[in-house]
């Protein structure tokens, strides 16, 4: 039997690199405290806020990143899926990448983020993330973590961030290379999230018979942008385990592997997929 602790955890960043570093560190830490062996830190942890601001530092930030969320998921004996953050690309703009950390400080697998969020959500509320960031190769990302049972155990780790949630086909690509948990780091703005966060978290979760964990960034940060909460990590078969509502914390949950592999003997779609 495997059985995981996971943490989805529920940050405010802010364009403040140190600042938004600590409050990481600090909330690993509380999760590794309350039994998580699996930590999962939403997209743009370590600076939220401007998105060419972000783009100047990226440097200072990816290098902050990979030194320290190595040392902390060893430190703690934690695994760590830390996304995204900004790494310089060739073409001098970003990729908004997401690790794969495991309890020994290892990185085990990257990705980064293939959907690019250019919207017009109103006058006032307008994002061009294609601007500043580089969209990864389109492949879908699934990895072999041990975990529990003194880390005999494995999981199969799906990683998206944000944006790629409305794009179910890369969650069906996930499932089909044996993904279990689809990982999903977020920083949904407050009308998207509003309106479409936890149905697509449900229907990726039913559609794929996999546990989704989705930690997300609330609140406001900088002068303007603000974002949704709800953190929340979700079985195969659409049950919500916990929701963060809108505060700073984290969603905390055991997740039962084999809940998987008895909803799927019982209702088998994946096994009846036609195209």
């Amino acid at each position: 039997m495997t059985k995981i602790i996971a943490a989805a955890l529920q940050l405010n960043s802010q364009p403040d690199l140190e600042s938004s570093m600590k409050q990481t560190f600090l909330s690993i830490k509380e999760a590794a405290n309350n039994g998580a062996n699996l930590v999962a830190l939403p997209e743009n942890f370590a600076f939220l806020g401007n998105e060419k601001e972000k783009q100047q530092q990226a440097e200072q930030i990816s290098d902050s990143v990979m030194i320290q969320i190595p040392e902390w998921a060893k430190e703690f004996g934690v695994n760590i899926l830390a996304g995204g953050f900004p790494v310089r690309a060739k073409s001098g703009k970003v990729y908004n990448r997401a690790i794969l950390v495991d309890a020994t400080g290892r990185i085990i697998s990257r990705y980064d983020k293939i959907h690019l969020f250019d919207v017009s959500l109103s006058d006032e509320e307008t994002y061009r993330e294609s601007e500043t960031v580089e969209a990864g190769m389109p492949e879908p990302v699934v990895s072999e973590l041990a975990v529990s049972d003194h880390q005999k155990s494995i999981v199969k780790i799906g990683l998206s961030i944000c944006y790629d949630l409305r794009f179910p086909e890369l969650y069906r690509a996930l499932a089909k290379k044996g993904a279990e948990i689809l990982m999903v780091p977020s920083a949904f703005t407050q009308p998207t999230g509003r309106a479409h966060w936890e149905v697509l978290l449900r229907a990726r979760a039913v559609e794929n018979t996999c546990f989704v964990v989705a930690p997300a960034q609330t609140g406001k940060h900088g002068p303007s942008r603000k974002t949704y909460g709800h953190s929340m990590i979700i079985d195969p078969w659409g049950q919500i385990l916990v929701n963060a509502g809108t505060n700073p914390g984290m969603a905390i949950s055991e997740i039962d592997l084999n809940q998987i592999r008895e909803i799927r003997g019982k209702l088998p779609s994946l096994s009846h997929r036609v195209l």
